[in-house]
């Protein structure tokens, strides 16, 4: 297995059905020894980026949050807040997790948001994933997820509702035509 699974993704396996992680596709933000972090990156919530901002008082006039969607980034602090985005990173609290990936909890990147001085590509999440350590190594050894280097198109360009499937399909692999049933020869 790999040393890390940071800039990967994480695909549920059709047998997976954990309400939280079903079908879903988690963006590893995070992992090491001590465990790992990510976002559900194809859950949208009914809650749209402009009615948190609103909710934030946060002022942004941007045409282009009207239309997006919040994400259910994952079970763990869901009142709280995350950008994971394209470059620049000139905000507070912002790491760089592969080149030009960034991730964003600082509030500050919030009325740039869909504007000229902000990020082009964004995904705002609710909430996050969080193993302990060892924990996804042993959830990969139980066939509960398949593994693949993340792209920048599926996770900035990709509808959300199509992201399982694309995902799956970078190993080759139509994730309609496996069983559900788990199992070892």
């Amino acid at each position: 297995m790999a040393d890390s699974f940071k800039h990967h993704f994480l695909i549920a396996m059709p047998a997976l059905t954990d309400s939280f992680f079903y079908r879903s596709v988690v963006y590893l933000c995070e992992h090491d020894a001590d465990g790992a972090m990510g976002l559900i990156i194809n859950r949208p919530t009914k809650i749209m980026l402009t009615e948190l901002l609103s909710h934030l008082e946060v002022d942004n006039d941007s045409e282009a949050k009207m239309n997006t969607p919040v994400l259910f980034g994952g079970p763990v602090q869901k009142e709280q807040g995350m950008v994971l985005h394209g470059g620049p990173a000139q905000w507070p609290n912002t790491m760089e997790i592969h080149q030009g990936v960034y991730l964003t909890t600082s509030s500050e990147i919030l009325p740039t948001l869909g504007t000229d001085t902000g990020p082009e590509h964004f995904l705002v999440t609710l909430g996050y994933a969080g193993w302990g350590a060892g924990q996804i190594e042993q959830e990969l050894a139980d066939n509960t997820w398949l593994t693949v280097s993340a792209t920048t198109e599926i996770l900035f360009e990709t509808p959300a509702d199509q992201r399982w499937h694309t995902a799956a399909n970078l190993l080759g692999i139509n994730i309609d035509l496996i069983s559900a049933n788990a199992g070892r020869a």
